[in-house]
């Protein structure tokens, strides 16, 4: 890889796709994008044969074959004049992805939430055969008339993609078997630095740039516990020590623990200690006598 050094200062934004996905066939395309695109879909090329530069953010990778790219929305490409390419491109929205089987949803991450890693797979010999298979069985899918449930189809094929994919590389592979704790571990730093801003488990998930249902399949599979659990239990434990070091008044702790009034807190108090705030303050005033 090398740094492109100049880029056309000229960059248009990819245009819409009907239902968040396409795919094409490739047929020595030469007439792909010169003029760099900005992406509002995610993208996955993959190359049978193949000649010329891909540029992705001004990083020049040279386009050889039996290799995949992948390219993230927001990202910017474009290839150099005169290249040629074979294969297929895959376009797919994240609200097309949402039709996957939850139990895909760590590939797409593994994938492309760090995608400058994976930007450029290699296709071994041996399994190149299997990925054009499955990409054409997709596009014959795609290309079918439309009925019930054919998004959910073509979302199926796309998962099993995925998975092929991240198990071409055994580092991706490995890090598809760590990413649920790496995430869990994420989640609890942020319900650590975050409860008191917020106690929706939708913002927690929104930062980690995952959905609500994966956060709660993940808390689930790591605590036997669901995130709302645990935001809550941090919730307590906090009120507890306020009430027991400090003389702050509840209504005060209430606030500082990102609670509209005393009345919401106590209730939320009692409902996971059996107690009031106040019977728990004075009960351990009187265990510390």
């Amino acid at each position: 890889m090398e740094q492109l050094n100049t880029i056309s200062l000229q960059v248009k934004v990819e245009n819409d796709i009907k239902d968040s996905f396409s795919i094409n066939l490739l047929d020595n395309q030469t007439t792909v994008t010169e003029i760099p695109v900005r992406l509002k879909y995610h993208r996955i090329l993959l190359i049978k044969n193949g000649s010329g530069i891909l540029y992705i953010d001004e990083i020049a990778y040279p386009v050889s074959g039996s290799e995949i790219f992948l390219l993230a929305k927001e990202q910017i490409f474009s290839f150099s004049e005169h290249s040629a390419v074979t294969g297929y491109e895959l376009s797919f929205g994240d609200c097309f992805w949402e039709k996957t089987p939850a139990s895909a949803n760590n590939c797409k991450a593994v994938l492309f939430n760090n995608v400058s890693e994976n930007q450029n797979i290699p296709v071994p010999t041996s399994g190149y055969q299997e990925m054009d298979l499955l990409f054409n069985i997709l596009l014959l899918e795609y290309q079918n008339e439309d009925y019930i449930n054919k998004q959910d189809a073509m979302a199926a094929y796309l998962k099993i993609i995925m998975i092929k994919t991240a198990n071409l590389n055994a580092s991706l592979t490995n890090a598809y078997d760590n990413f649920e704790k790496q995430i869990y571990r994420q989640f609890l730093e942020l319900v650590q630095s975050q409860f008191h801003k917020t106690h929706d488990v939708s913002d927690f998930a929104e930062k980690l740039n995952i959905s609500t249902r994966k956060l709660s399949e993940i808390c689930k599979r790591n605590s036997n516990k669901g995130p709302k659990d645990i935001i809550s239990l941090q919730i307590i434990t906090e009120a507890k020590r306020a009430l027991q070091f400090s003389a702050k008044p509840v209504k005060e702790i209430a606030f500082e623990l990102n609670f509209n009034s005393a009345e919401q807190f106590s209730h939320f108090f009692k409902k996971y200690t059996q107690f009031s705030p106040q019977l728990y303050r004075v009960g351990f005033v009187k265990i510390g006598m």
